[in-house]
């Protein structure tokens, strides 16, 4: 017979099972939440209230090329004891599974009585272990909102080669991958689940998502996860060694709105790794870059110009009285000598910038060797080391990902070109710095200079950690490319996509970027629609275009502004707005009103600021459209009276449940809402 003997004391309590009868720990989570452990099976039930979600959850863990499973071992050991740690006061649940034969497998609970989620991890407990793979969770979705019109939302693990997220029907036979984490919702009733790493220093990983012909869903949480096609890696996950070793934090939630789900989710990242990037004080970030128009015809006398034509003609362009005037690529036009040689020009540029009372910004990817066609026995700008040296080893080859090979983030000729890169930009007076291509700096790699670095992960947080610490707080530090969740700790702002430039079609590809990632504004200070060009573009695509920029919550635009064309009347017309403008100044992100939408775009977005709701709406196709307003979606009340004024003509008319607003071709508008007096 099996016993259960329960011991406690005012800190934790111990319950062993040992042999005896079935037994299993209760634990509470949030308002209503439940999570049932069995400690016979080492599996475990999740419920809100009455309500199954997740059945027969159990872990896993790659050991010595076979699967470890909670459910292969006998004896399970539970303690809790209290926490109090960024999410409150809370308890943290240890389960200690023990198996002849076998290292010890460690699964970790943290549930918090003011959070309506919990997390899980896994470990493995012995001497000298290693895995590339830990599965934390693992089980089958039960709630029948996933039966009807159910969603699979994949993310993106960056931003590269112009992905796009992904809504994805779940039906019968479905596999859905999803870098990070995952939403599954019904959109009607916005009811959904939430699951997603909380943790992104060591492991990447993957939630994947499975419809059975009996219409259920098993998802797997599972840290170690590299595809080509998603995480860009062409070989396995590094081995985490030890004689513990750890999993990533896992979160898991079920809410009445799968939006608020995803900002909850984000802001646990927020929580859970906090901010290394000094803490950004200053407003919202408004400007310009050179890549939109000018790109490789970069001279100081064009950006000089640039400077003049906002400081003379765009004075109403600025948040608080700032503005940023960015060199992207092909800054080193200006340059006598290459990266280490005279950098006057473009000190010239920063000074001119500045006297003109706007701050200078420059660009560089750090971690990548665009020269490689030219051979490895190159020397490494500020370093003795050769760019053959300073290359990310994967397999019998290197990482070329864009044109690009991938240098080692630990590897010291990486850093000290880093450094002499660096210094020379804070010498010029630079405010601000895009970096680009970040994502070559998180590559699996068969080893890295530091023997203690195992994982791209590891190498990604070395690099950017290594990086921060030249950059010395001088600069605000833009992320362009870049792994969409482990950046949250190192920059203050990130492009939201890939490049988008002034078609409706870039329109629609940023705003599919907002429409499923617009949480993000809660785990970064600022995301961003990259640069907003209007080029020759009707006038409508360029209304679409600028309200994708505030949709997103910044405005960074790209036209050549020293040269003349359609677009200088343009932007002095809409970046003279001053109440669109005025929506920037929270830096906040506007929340898609509909899902579902495959790699398309929500046609509406809104934003509460007070008492005050902003509504965006976009039409992407080449045909006028009628948009249906239903207040229950838009977040209005039904019995309310409402006034909209049109932001973008100044006109005022009542705003009514139900309406409907014609929206030309190719086309946006944008409405201040206020509750009629």
């Amino acid at each position: 017979m099996r016993t259960l003997f329960r011991l406690s004391t005012s800190l934790s309590l111990l319950l062993l099972f040992v042999m005896g009868q079935a037994s299993a720990a209760v634990i509470p989570y949030g308002k209503n939440g439940k999570i049932n452990y069995n400690l016979q099976k080492g599996t475990f039930d999740v419920l809100n209230g009455s309500v199954l979600l997740l059945e027969q959850g159990f872990s896993e863990v790659g050991y010595q090329k076979t699967t470890l499973s909670s459910k292969d071992y006998q004896q399970i050991a539970y303690t809790q004891s209290k926490v109090k740690d960024a999410f409150g006061s809370g308890i943290k649940h240890t389960f200690l599974l023990k198996q002849n034969g076998l290292p010890n497998m460690r699964q970790i609970i943290y549930t918090y009585t003011n959070r309506d989620y919990f997390f899980i991890s896994v470990s493995l407990v012995g001497s000298n272990l290693e895995s590339n793979k830990m599965v934390p969770l693992k089980g089958n979705l039960v709630d029948s909102q996933l039966k009807n019109d159910a969603s699979s939302l994949f993310v993106p693990f960056d931003n590269d080669t112009f992905i796009s997220y992904n809504a994805v029907p779940l039906k019968a036979g479905v596999s859905n991958p999803s870098a990070e984490v995952t939403a599954l919702y019904q959109n009607a009733s916005r009811k959904g689940y939430v699951i997603g790493s909380i943790e992104h220093s060591d492991w990447k990983t993957g939630i994947l998502t499975v419809m059975n012909i009996q219409q259920q869903a098993t998802v797997e949480a599972i840290c170690g996860y590299t595809k080509e096609s998603i995480t860009r890696d062409k070989i396995a996950h590094g081995y985490l060694k030890g004689d513990v070793v750890n999993s990533a934090r896992i979160f898991f939630g079920n809410f009445a709105d799968w939006r608020s789900g995803m900002e909850s989710y984000a802001k646990a990242n927020r929580l859970a790794e906090p901010p290394i990037i000094f803490k950004w004080k200053n407003p919202t970030p408004v400007g310009w870059n050179s890549w939109g128009a000018l790109q490789e015809k970069i001279t100081l006398e064009k950006a000089n110009q640039v400077v003049d034509f906002f400081a003379d003609s765009l004075k109403a362009f600025r948040s608080e009285g700032i503005a940023y005037i960015d060199l992207d690529s092909y800054w080193d036009n200006l340059l006598k000598g290459g990266l280490t040689g005279d950098y006057a020009k473009l000190k010239a540029f920063a000074d001119h910038a500045k006297s003109k009372g706007l701050k200078p910004g420059i660009y560089w990817a750090p971690f990548v060797d665009w020269g490689f066609a030219g051979g490895g026995k190159r020397k490494a700008e500020g370093s003795n080391y050769t760019f053959g040296e300073m290359w990310t080893k994967v397999g019998t080859g290197y990482h070329d990902i864009d044109g690009a090979r991938a240098l080692d983030p630990t590897h010291p000729g990486t850093r000290q070109r880093i450094a002499a890169v660096i210094n020379q930009f804070k010498a010029c007076g630079f405010e601000m710095i895009k970096i680009d291509f970040l994502g070559h700096a998180a590559i699996e790699s068969d080893h890295f200079y530091d023997p203690q670095i195992k994982t791209g992960m590891q190498a990604y947080r070395s690099g950017m950690e290594f990086l921060l610490k030249q950059l010395d707080n001088k600069m605000l530090v833009y992320a362009a490319i870049s792994p969409s969740l482990a950046s949250g700790r190192y920059v203050h702002m990130r492009r939201i996509a890939c490049d988008a430039f002034k078609s409706i079609h870039d329109t629609e590809y940023t705003l599919n970027g907002v429409s499923n990632g617009w949480w993000q504004t809660h785990l970064y200070d600022f995301i961003d629609a990259d640069h907003v060009v209007f080029g020759d573009q009707s006038d409508a695509e360029n209304r679409a275009r600028f309200l994708s920029a505030i949709v997103t919550g910044t405005c960074i635009t790209g036209d050549d502004f020293s040269s003349q064309g359609k677009w200088i009347n343009t932007a002095k017309k809409l970046l003279s707005n001053a109440e669109i403008l005025k929506i920037l100044k929270d830096g906040k992100a506007f929340v898609p009103v509909e899902g579902n939408r495959g790699k398309s775009a929500s046609p509406l977005f809104v934003k509460q600021v007070g008492e005050v709701t902003y509504l965006a709406a976009f039409n992407y196709s080449d045909a006028e459209q009628n948009l249906k307003l239903d207040f229950s979606r838009l977040g209005l009340k039904n019995s309310e009276k409402y006034e909209a004024l049109n932001l973008i003509n100044q006109t005022e008319s009542p705003f009514l449940h139900n309406q409907i607003i014609n929206l030309p071709a190719k086309d946006a508008v944008i409405f201040k809402i206020t509750s009629k007096k």
